[in-house]
């Protein structure tokens, strides 16, 4: 789990491998979306970083739920977790025709509503897959908090989500003013990559402290009289 969790936030910061691989669009206003659109020429490496991200989420909030105990608000937390990967997934499977801060054919398209059902269902699954990783970190926090249990999540995990908050709330005042999205956007994923890594990390660190605990000592025989 702790390396599917780490692999999950490497897999969703595939959007860095912009500079390299699509240097034509804009990333200080441009959807970082755009890099998955379909006639864009790399778009299954972000599509499919996307779609490995919620796979290994999944995974991750089936395995702790299986291997943890369950408390409510940690039972939410990794169920949440799970949307957010499942979220992912839609992500993935309904991407943009095209990139309308690059090609003006397409914002054109896209104005007048001449774009598949996937162009426009894209923006419902983005702003679902953010919100439900924000809550589940949230809710992992105070779990953590109330329970005892993962430090880490406990001192920073709603300084994560509360930052992701901040962006994902900037992002609709950036696109009401028409500038700065695509660099907001980059910042929100990558707080929610540390978001995953910070999940990683704490169930290592619970692991690690698993392994220090000192063994139980055998029970003690009665001595009976001969």
């Amino acid at each position: 789990m702790i390396v599917l969790a780490f692999l999950a936030a490497l897999f969703y910061a595939s959007f860095f491998l912009e500079n390299w691989l699509s240097p034509d669009l804009d990333v200080v206003n441009g959807y970082v979306s755009e890099l998955s659109a379909i006639d864009q020429p790399f778009h299954l490496v972000y599509s499919g970083g996307d779609l490995i991200t919620g796979i290994l989420s999944i995974i991750v909030s089936a395995g702790t739920l299986r291997r943890l105990r369950r408390r409510p608000l940690a039972t939410a937390g990794w169920a949440f977790l799970g949307l957010f990967g499942i979220w992912a997934i839609g992500d993935a499977s309904f991407p943009l025709d095209c990139a309308p801060n690059l090609e003006t054919w397409c914002a054109l398209r896209e104005r007048s509503e001449h774009v598949s059902f996937s162009h426009e269902f894209h923006s419902v699954t983005s702003t679902v897959v953010i919100t439900c990783g924000v809550i589940a970190l949230f809710l992992l926090s105070l779990a953590a908090r109330r329970y005892g249990w993962w430090p880490v999540l406990a001192r920073w995990g709603w300084v994560v989500a509360a930052a992701e908050t901040v962006f994902a709330l900037s992002t609709l005042l950036a696109m009401y003013l028409g500038r700065w999205l695509g660099i907001i956007q980059r910042v929100q994923i990558s707080v929610l990559c540390a978001g995953l890594l910070l999940i990683a990390w704490a169930l290592y660190i619970d692991r690690r402290n698993a392994g220090r605990a000192p063994a139980s000592p055998p029970p003690l025989r009665e001595k009976t009289c001969l």
